[in-house]
């Protein structure tokens, strides 16, 4: 069995995580979906990015359920959460195509 030893990227962690930092000004208020859709505790986000051809959206996905007291959230669904989640997609993709376009 050999010793595999890690490259070097030529980073430390400090750089590396300082690399993936957007300089934002403190006053500026973090990026809002353009839109969410619930149901049964899954919840669609659409993300409105603009690009130089115009606005693109992204989607994600997200279930929520409680564990005690505290909520928290997943990104795995059972057997019971698949046609929800379907649904919930294609009333997100139903909403992007209905959004003007440039």
């Amino acid at each position: 069995m050999k010793n595999k030893t890690p490259r070097w990227s030529g980073q430390t962690k400090k750089e590396k995580s300082m690399s993936k930092q957007t300089n934002k000004p403190a006053t500026e208020t973090p990026n809002k979906p353009a839109h969410e859709i619930r149901v049964n505790g899954i919840r669609a986000t659409i993300w409105a990015n603009q690009t130089e051809k115009g606005v693109r959206y992204n989607t994600t996905f997200e279930r929520s359920y409680k564990d005690g007291e505290e909520w928290k959230n997943s990104d795995s669904y059972g057997r019971e959460d698949l046609l929800v989640l379907a649904y919930i997609a294609k009333e997100a993709f139903r909403w992007i195509v209905s959004q003007p376009s440039k």
